[in-house]
């Protein structure tokens, strides 16, 4: 074995490799030899640092200035975040700033690098690695599921196809049927009428005889055939294709949903261990009262949407018919007045678009209309149905939730403008969706999942349907609080995804997850109502309910011309609160 690679040899110099070490830069990191020191340090470029090899490490490694090449960095400058030296310190460059020392800062740097590595290689690169992962598989099943949509699109156009099969057999029978009956009294009547001219003929030939030979026995022969003397005309029937109308046969078809892109983020992979009572989708504190505005009557059904958060709409509901936009201080800002010849209808609901203006609903004359320039132009006109509830959606269609006026039927349509776009009123087993109560009140809003959630009066029950149409759940919890039954007035959801929904019956709102899990309640907030009597630790018959972007909830009541502003999720930043609320 070579000896230079023995572990029994002596530690030999790193330069010539053959001599035993006597010293150590500690600049260069290097073993030397008492012969290539000086070989070493012939090199002036760098400011080398040779120790006996004994004493390697007790010399600190201070870096050298990078002002400076002659001396080393004794410092570290915290505002100019870079190393220096004493001619650096000297100087009024870094007069007045925070020096630390240079090692302790090196450390920590050192430590802040192994911190950073660790995430990178322990959590970030597996986490980036699963994600990726995750998208082959994603693709992998992507042909899969476009290839049993496409069978499926197929398999109901194979359907309609035998459905119009079946239409054009049976109406091709029926002509059939016809022809036969109509060639049968055609071919009748042919063989009565032969049968009388055969007659006829006979009759011309007993005239003539009759005449030649004995006038006197004559009796008239054309009384007989005249009664017979008639045609029968059996008219033609005819075929009158109605026009295909291409928007009805699509929404007939199926609704085909679009691609729903949301971005995930996974800081639950990325972040340091979180505190195990920390809400995933915000977490809940005690219910606070933040506001009290007074906005009209103290009788009336008040609806409201926010503008921004410093600005709602509200309209009363068979009352005044003004819609009136308030501040956050209880400032009227704008006010619509109906003009004449709407006077006297109900607005129902409103809602805002995404450039700021107002729809609204007016249910007695069958109409949505869009407030511009304070006026309402007539934006959807229905025939034999009445519009309840409007939701701007986030892709900027309307759904408009409506009954009909003779039938009682409930459905939900979305419209492009004022375009039909689809129509949901039954699910996959063609029952109802909605309940069919005549004169029900509803409400409709979209959640970040894009589902559709209505409150259904008419069946005192929240109907949830995603955005194709398909039901995904329905939600009648009645709270054990009251015993009474949910008497859904208004309903909006909030950033986190939760539905939130005014119980009237139970002067309460009601709080669920995107999947119809109950969450809690939202009551007792000893509150005063203005037109006298106090209503003792109570939310009293809420009504119109809306959030705005900070998750704060505005509340109407029935018996109350306020609006009542209630923090229920927790914000760092609000900690000065002037009256709490319990939860029920």
């Amino acid at each position: 074995m070579d000896p230079r690679y023995s572990a029994q040899d002596v530690l030999r110099c790193d330069l010539c490799e053959t001599k035993i070490l006597q010293s150590h830069c500690e600049l260069c990191h290097i073993n030397l030899c008492k012969g290539c020191v000086g070989e070493h340090l012939s090199d002036v470029s760098n400011k080398h640092r040779v120790v006996p090899y004994k004493e390697k490490g007790s010399t600190p490694n201070y870096p050298i200035c990078q002002n400076h090449a002659d001396k080393y960095s004794i410092l570290y400058c915290e505002v100019c975040d870079f190393p220096v030296c004493s001619s650096c310190i000297s100087s009024d460059e870094h007069h007045g700033h925070k020096l630390t020392d240079v090692l302790q800062k090196l450390e920590s740097k050192i430590k802040d690098i192994e911190n950073d590595l660790k995430e990178l290689e322990k959590t970030l690169h597996p986490r980036y690695e699963e994600i990726a992962l995750e998208i082959r598989i994603e693709k992998d099943k992507l042909e899969d599921h476009y290839k049993k949509l496409t069978e499926a699109v197929t398999s109901q156009g194979e359907k309609w196809h035998q459905e119009i099969n079946n239409i054009v057999k049976e109406q091709t029978s029926k002509i059939e049927e016809m022809k036969i009956k109509h060639l049968a009294l055609l071919e009748k009547q042919e063989e009565e009428i032969t049968q009388n001219i055969s007659e006829v003929k006979e009759g011309i030939v007993d005239l003539k005889e009759i005449r030649e030979s004995n006038a006197f026995a004559y009796k008239a022969k054309s009384d007989k055939f005249r009664r017979f003397l008639s045609k029968v005309t059996v008219s033609f029937p005819c075929f009158s294709p109605k026009n295909i109308n291409t928007e009805n046969l699509t929404q007939q078809f199926g609704f085909l949903s679009t691609i729903s892109v949301t971005t995930q983020k996974h800081w639950h992979a990325l972040e340091r261990k979180r505190d195990a009572s920390a809400s995933v989708a915000g977490q809940r504190i005690d219910p606070e009262l933040i506001d009290s505005i007074h906005i009209g009557h103290d009788l009336g059904m008040y609806n409201i949407t926010c503008l921004s958060d410093e600005e709602i709409w509200t309209s009363n509901i068979f009352a005044e018919n003004i819609m009136k936009l308030f501040n956050c201080h209880g400032k009227i800002l704008r006010s619509i007045d109906p003009p004449k010849e709407l006077f006297g209808l109900d607005f129902i609901d409103m809602d805002v678009t995404k450039t700021g203006e107002l729809v609204c609903t007016a249910c007695e004359a069958s109409s949505v209309y869009l407030v511009k320039n304070e006026k309402l132009e007539k934006l959807i006109q229905l025939q034999n149905w009445k519009p309840h509830s409007v939701c701007c959606s986030s892709s900027g269609d309307l759904l408009v939730i409506m009954e009909s006026k003779e039938n009682s039927q409930t459905k939900v349509v979305r419209y492009s403008g004022s375009t039909e776009k689809q129509t949901i009123q039954f699910d996959d087993e063609d029952n109802l969706l909605f309940s069919s109560a005549l004169n029900s009140y509803r409400s409709i809003t979209e959640n970040r999942n894009l589902d559709i959630c209505v409150a259904d009066g008419g069946a005192n029950e929240v109907v949830v349907v995603n955005q194709g149409g398909n039901l995904r759940f329905r939600y009648t919890i009645i709270p054990s609080t009251t015993g009474n039954n949910l008497c859904a007035y208004g309903i909006t959801t909030d950033s986190h995804g939760h539905i939130l929904i005014s119980d009237g019956d139970n002067h309460c709102i009601q709080i669920l997850d995107q999947n119809g899990q109950f969450l809690r309640h939202i009551s007792n907030c000893d509150l005063k109502a203005s037109f006298g009597f106090r209503v003792d630790s109570e939310i009293f018959t809420p009504f119109g309910i809306c959030v705005d972007s900070k998750d704060n909830l505005f509340v109407t009541e029935v018996y109350c011309g306020k609006m009542k502003k209630i923090k229920y999720i927790k914000d760092k930043n609000d900690e000065d609160r002037h009256l709490k609320c319990e939860i029920s």
